[in-house]
């Protein structure tokens, strides 16, 4: 009895880690560090990160808090965030509609054509 007791443990434990948890995991999309209104992480996996503009978000790539949870980090660290709206308050175009305006300018004058429409 007392063996019985240790074998069986030992036998599920060894079965355990001989099969794993429980089959493939599926593999997971690239964190951008935001989601987006009824869209999953998967179907935004495609959103654009290459060039120096962030179509989606209105602002340089470099700077977009809201492709880039680091970028992210350091605006809330400066204290330049919107609460209300989860982004750099530099760049919240809800409260700050001129900061768009800004942004635009800045695109004419690098590409010499008004920016793409946010997505």
């Amino acid at each position: 009895m007392k063996l019985l007791s240790c074998l069986i443990p030992a036998i599920c434990t060894a079965t355990c880690l001989f099969l794993g948890c429980g089959g493939k995991q599926p593999a997971a999309a690239p964190d951008h560090g935001h989601e987006h209104a009824g869209e999953t992480a998967e179907e935004h996996a495609g959103h654009e990160h290459s060039g120096w503009w962030c179509a989606e978000h209105g602002v340089p790539e470099d700077i977009c808090a809201l492709c880039n949870s680091k970028v992210a980090a350091e605006f809330q660290k400066k204290g330049d965030w919107c609460k209300k709206h989860d982004r750099p308050d530099s760049q919240c175009f809800v409260c700050h509609p001129e900061f768009e305006a800004k942004f635009a300018a800045e695109y004419e004058a690098r590409e010499g054509k008004k920016p793409p429409k946010r997505g």
